[in-house]
């Protein structure tokens, strides 16, 4: 976790939010480490949720000023496929950024999200519900031991 854990909470909050973006690495590896090692599962809770849905909003807007054109053309995607995308994305809206927290395919969801145009406060809002409950899960995981 390139040395992240070493840094307590300011390490979480780095960590968390790069997980959320295009930077592939467990952002629940780093939270279950920090909060062993602090035992601070109210500050834990707070920094990782706030550093996690930022990391999220970005990749959001990130989606959101993507273009048709684009996709096509640097990822090879056939406009078909981004209909049928589309529908998914218009058939379930807002409510998929709640599963945003999946790793890997959770920031995919946000791009997605953001590059069909979802409601902005909306998906923002379920973001950070997403977020804030996966945390508090762990916290309830750690509290158990």
């Amino acid at each position: 976790m390139f040395g992240l854990e070493n840094l307590g909470l300011i390490g979480l909050f780095i960590g968390t939010f790069l997980a959320a973006t295009i930077f592939p690495f467990s952002s629940d590896a780093l939270y279950l480490a920090i909060l062993a090692a602090t035992g601070n599962t109210a500050g834990c809770l707070i920094v990782g949720t706030l550093g996690n849905w930022l990391g999220s909003v970005l990749t959001y807007w990130i989606g959101w000023i993507g273009k048709w054109e684009w996709i096509e053309k640097w990822f090879k995607v056939k406009p078909e496929t981004l209909q049928k995308q589309k529908k998914k994305i218009d058939r379930y809206g807002v409510w998929l950024a709640l599963i945003c927290w999946i790793p890997v395919i959770g920031d995919m969801v946000a791009i997605a999200l953001g590059f069909y145009k979802t409601r902005p406060f909306w998906t923002i809002v379920l973001l950070l519900v997403g977020k804030f409950a996966r945390f508090l899960v762990w916290n309830m995981v750690y509290g158990l031991f």
